[in-house]
């Protein structure tokens, strides 16, 4: 199979239940290469859990879920991603540096102090406090220094849990930025979150998920053409009542 006939990320017929609760249900999507793919729902409908599946995190019920055509619960599979949790929390005792130092020693590479600096910059996140120790950090800090670490990495797949989260707007603008300029170097960025804008904005194709099943899967234009709206909000809210 051609490189680029290969899925980044493909999901198909994944279940998960936790006791009597059914939190996925039978989902299945596919992630192009060179997209970038937004998971968008209202909080607790599974996005985080169907991440922690994909990432091996997690098992499923039934279902399975591949990176570039390898099973992912094989450890190989996870050589070309990097991943971003909601809830970050790296060390606090470790320096910003020795974090991403730390950090890149699992892609197999050394930090670049003044590549890491600069990118800071972009981030909106001052190059000074990679030299102080994390516990000092802000949440927002924080979550740019995790966002800096994965765009160091250079992973051809980035899997970010709400990475919008804890930033400010300013940082949120660049952020966006940052990953169209991502793609537009042939990686592959899928995410989740509940900010409509920042779905419509940037993403290529999108997911709606809903009661732990995905209820659609496509562009924004047709999202909105099948609930016959002329915003992504609207067409989001005709979208989950229609699933009741």
């Amino acid at each position: 199979m051609a490189k680029s006939k290969i899925a980044p990320l493909s999901v198909s017929s994944v279940s998960k239940d936790f006791k009597e609760k059914k939190v996925l249900k039978n989902v299945s999507l596919s992630v192009k290469l060179g997209e970038i793919y937004g998971l968008i729902g209202v909080n607790g409908v599974g996005k985080t859990t169907l991440i922690k599946v994909i990432l091996d995190l997690l098992n499923s019920d039934k279902g399975e879920t591949k990176f570039f055509d390898k099973d992912s619960t094989d450890p190989d599979s996870r050589k070309n991603i990097a991943y971003l949790p909601e809830k970050f929390y790296p060390s606090p005792f470790l320096k910003g540096r020795e974090f991403l130092s730390l950090s890149l020693s699992y892609h197999g590479k050394k930090l670049d102090i003044k590549e890491a600096k600069a990118k800071a910059k972009v981030l909106d996140l001052d190059p000074k406090v990679l030299d102080h120790r994390i516990g000092k950090y802000s949440k927002g800090m924080g979550q740019k220094l995790g966002l800096l670490s994965m765009f160091l990495a250079g992973s051809p797949l980035l899997l970010l849990d709400e990475p919008m989260s804890g930033l400010d707007p300013n940082a949120r603008i660049k952020l966006k930025a940052l990953l169209k300029e991502y793609k537009e170097q042939g990686n592959t960025v899928f995410f989740s979150s509940h900010i409509l804008a920042d779905i419509e904005e940037i993403c290529d194709r999108m997911a709606v998920m809903h009661n732990g099943k995905l209820i659609y899967e496509g562009d924004s234009a047709t999202f909105l053409k099948k609930y016959k709206e002329k915003n992504l909000e609207m067409a989001f809210l005709r979208a989950i009542e229609s699933d009741k």
